[in-house]
């Protein structure tokens, strides 16, 4: 049975903080204007120098990852600093009682492993992840090749520190995991930085849904989200677009079908259609600087962060990663939501050409509820990037 934090997120009152009020929690788009309130809170944090948060519980270890570089020095020196995920196992990262709400999620591997490893999070005691999405991709690093990210929610930074500030409020229970899908073993740092005592209602449960094209079917559209039910709103999309064929290739429309719009009398039509693929992610006219080409940005709320052009060989094909943060427009839903994004050139004769090209796209939204219908999780062979590594699926053969 589902926990509904709220009858309608779009409903809900604004909340204002006031000294007598101090468990209330500030929205994230509030930034240093409400860093100043006071908040009736208490900060823990999970990471392998402190496995379960408890208070005072770090840098106890006397095994870990650490051991032999501070056998010199002994417990309280860096013993426990990472943990080893072996090839086909599934690593608890950090399970909490009781309601709180996430804040902070810092990790790093190898990146070999960030379209390997499937990061997963539960809210309120479900069996069933309301995250599950490769570990580059929930960071906006789904090529797995690094790429400076300076966005408010996102932060990816040199060589490979992936951050994530999306509030993950919950109201009985989290836990967060790593499955590596590899055969090769992956050692992880991270921290999962949280707070407790304070009143949690009302808010939505953090979703993320991972799907790949590849290629997309012709004439058909790339499935972003399909049949949501409950009530939220949207509030984030990563793209990591494969160009298969020459020219350009972003003139497609995404659309998002809000409640009844795919139950109309004369057929299915979207609410909020697009213009084009860079108008939706903040860019224009192709990303297409004159005199350099397609041309990176990082910003809050939009970016194309990370273009990999082709080298001749083996990496023969145009790729990109590209996000948009609904942080301060988020899409409001009452019922249910669709989200699916065209894929568009353009033949002679200024006639548009559907593409077939390989969509990979990370949704993410809150929920009125910790669980909702999902795609099939993903695998080794529908994440694989095709870059030969050494790395096979793990198999109990």
């Amino acid at each position: 049975m589902s926990v509904r934090l709220s009858e309608s997120l779009s409903e809900r009152p604004e909340v204002t903080t006031t000294m007598s009020d101090s468990s209330a929690v500030p929205p994230l788009s509030t930034g240093l204007a409400g860093l100043s309130t006071l908040r009736q809170v208490q900060t823990r944090s999970i990471s392998p120098e402190n496995f379960d948060g408890s208070v005072g519980g770090g840098g106890r270890a006397t095994e870990g990852t650490g051991a032999r570089p501070a056998r010199d020095l002994g417990q309280g020196w860096k013993v426990s600093p990472s943990v080893n995920i072996g090839g086909g196992e599934t690593f608890e990262l950090g399970r909490i009682d009781g309601a709180g709400r996430i804040n902070h999620l810092w990790l790093t591997t190898h990146y070999a492993n960030w379209r390997t490893l499937i990061l997963r999070a539960y809210w309120d005691g479900s069996d069933e992840p309301a995250i599950e999405v490769p570990y580059g991709d929930f960071f906006a690093s789904g090529w797995g090749r690094f790429a400076q990210v300076n966005s408010e929610p996102i932060a990816v930074n040199p060589n490979g520190g992936f951050n994530s500030y999306w509030p993950m409020p919950f109201l009985d229970g989290a836990r967060l995991t790593l499955e590596n899908t590899s055969s090769a073993d992956a050692t992880v740092y991270y921290q999962i930085t949280y707070e407790v005592g304070g009143d949690y209602t009302g808010q939505g449960y953090l979703h993320a849904q991972w799907r790949r094209s590849n290629p997309l079917p012709d004439r058909e559209n790339h499935p972003l989200l399909v049949e949501i039910e409950g009530s939220g709103h949207y509030v984030g999309t990563y793209l990591a677009w494969g160009v298969n064929s020459p020219g350009w290739w972003g003139e497609g429309e995404i659309k998002f079908y809000l409640d009844d719009d795919d139950r109309q009398s004369d057929g299915r039509w979207p609410t909020i259609c697009g213009t084009g693929t860079e108008d939706y992610f903040g860019g224009a006219w192709n990303f297409d600087v004159p005199g350099q080409g397609y041309t990176e940005f990082s910003t809050p709320y939009l970016g194309l962060p990370q273009i990999l052009r082709p080298d001749g060989l083996y990496e023969s094909q145009q790729r990109f990663g590209m996000y948009r943060w609904h942080v301060l427009d988020p899409i409001h839903f009452a019922t249910r939501l669709s989200v699916e994004i065209q894929a568009l050139g353009w033949h002679s004769g200024g006639r548009y050409l559907p593409l077939h090209d390989d969509i990979a796209s990370t949704a993410l939204f809150y929920l009125d509820r910790p669980t909702t219908n999902r795609p099939p999780a993903p695998t080794f062979d529908t994440m694989e990037l095709g870059t030969n590594s050494a790395a096979a699926p793990h198999t109990s053969r």
